[in-house]
């Protein structure tokens, strides 16, 4: 091994020497078992060649971040695939806040330490109305936190019809009891109503009442859920507060894209919510992060809370949460920001694209490939239900399996889905720029000519 070391420590500078000694070892390691399988022993410039080769290997980005894919399944929010493409502004501004120092923790005016990074707390308190805002590093953290204001061992009141699954097995009730609290259950799953909040805030047994909003799921037929307003009031009768989870949390109306209502944190606040917490990388369409808006003295209680600096995000999520937030505030959220860009694409632009995809490629190819109406979805857990138009181009092709699993390899990765016995791909969620690389591998990929 010393040999090999000395001729590696030859042909390559490393600022740490030592940081080649696994690497040597594992050429070694290599080396013994093709020995042990009866291969020729390889020279020695070819052992000191595969050690710089995996040297090269741990300096190149492209091997240690998730490989880039084009997004053809119609799923704007594919938790699958990170869910919200960040927007070029929150982009930028992570890597100007990751490339050098700032003002993270500390006072320009007087040099002395200050509050953490304010930007994006105000943006949050302009766009919904509220008195302060905290953010963490993702929603399952900031309901945790908010959950925490009912006290340890103190109860809060939930309904059962809310008493849900957030994702990656989480349920409030385990969320609940993790952050200390006691859960007292009202009503039944699918009705309950504002009265059924009285008994136990009434009697002082509970001094927070949790709000789920059910942004991953939808029931129909009998059902009831209690109102916000006067459950609210309610609460507020009896000095208990009103902590609401809304999930997605948008901050434009859905409606006016084509697609039911999703309540605003602006609309919780106004209706009575005390704190409310929302995703910043579902409909937001920013960085992962776990926004939090509300009351003065309640927000000011969860800063103080130590579980708050065990969740707090670093400077670049911050940066980015904050440039995101920023196009909302300067009407640019539409135009700027991916997630919205593609629900607010109208299915004509769509269809053109489709079109065109489709008549650039040449019959000589031997594709059977044409364009097809589908439909999108929001996807990540919001808006369960809702689809939006959409155009795309289906391939009919022998086996659908083998056809999407060779799109997802290769230099220019394309995830579709499978649906009607044919592959296809729904260009909502394809940035119209990689419309070209669609087409270069649909011909790459044809089947040989046949005869």
């Amino acid at each position: 091994m010393e040999h090999l070391l000395a001729q590696v420590r030859d042909s390559v500078e490393v600022s740490e020497a030592g940081a080649l000694v696994p690497i040597v070892r594992s050429v070694i390691t290599d080396e013994r078992h093709r020995l042990a399988a009866g291969v020729k022993p390889a020279a020695d410039a070819d052992l000191v060649d595969a050690v710089l080769v995996r040297l090269e290997a741990l300096g190149d980005p492209t091997l240690t971040i998730p490989p880039r894919v084009i997004n053809a399944t119609g799923v704007i929010l594919h938790t699958n695939l990170g869910r919200a493409p960040w927007p070029r502004a929150a982009r930028a501004a992570a890597t100007a806040a990751s490339s050098g120092y700032g003002f993270l923790e500390l006072d320009p005016a007087t040099g002395r330490r200050g509050r953490r990074f304010r930007a994006v707390e105000e943006h949050l308190i302009a766009l919904t109305g509220s008195e302060d805002a905290l953010v963490v590093t993702n929603n399952a953290a900031a309901l945790l936190l908010a959950v925490g204001l009912a006290g340890r061992r103190g109860a809060i009141v939930v309904s059962r019809g809310e008493l849900v699954e957030i994702g990656g097995g989480v349920r409030i009730p385990e969320v609940v009891a993790r952050a200390g609290a006691r859960l007292i259950e009202v009503g039944t799953t699918n009705r309950t109503r504002a009265a059924d909040f009285e008994p136990p805030l009434g009697d002082g047994r509970a001094r927070a009442v949790l709000r789920v909003h059910p942004s991953n799921f939808a029931m129909a037929g009998f059902t009831q859920s209690a109102d916000l307003e006067a459950v609210a009031a309610i609460a507020h009768r009896h000095g208990a507060v009103v902590i609401d989870d809304l999930g997605s949390g948008a901050l434009l109306d859905t409606a006016a894209f084509g697609l039911a209502h999703e309540p605003t944190p602006t609309e919780r606040l106004t209706a009575g919510a005390d704190v409310v917490v929302f995703s910043g990388d579902k409909l937001v369409g920013g960085p992962q992060s776990g926004l939090i808006v509300g009351r003065r003295d309640l927000v000011a209680r969860l800063r103080r809370d130590p579980l708050a600096r065990a969740v707090r995000p670093d400077k670049a999520i911050l940066a980015g949460v904050a440039a995101t937030l920023a196009l909302y505030r300067a009407g640019r959220a539409v135009a700027e920001i991916p997630v919205w860009r593609q629900i607010a694409c109208p299915p004509e632009d769509l269809r053109a694209r489709a079109e065109r995809l489709v008549a650039g490629v040449p019959p000589t190819a031997g594709i059977d490939v044409a364009v097809v109406e589908v439909a999108s979805v929001a996807g990540g857990g919001s808006l369960p239900g809702q689809t939006l138009p959409s155009w795309g181009v289906a391939l009919r092709v022998p086996s659908p399996d083998r056809t999407a699993r060779a799109l997802r390899a290769g230099p220019e990765r394309i995830l579709a889905r499978i649906a009607d016995g044919a592959v296809v791909l729904d260009l909502r969620t394809v940035q119209p720029s990689d419309d070209a690389a669609i087409a270069r591998r649909l011909v790459a990929d044809a089947p040989p000519p046949r005869g």
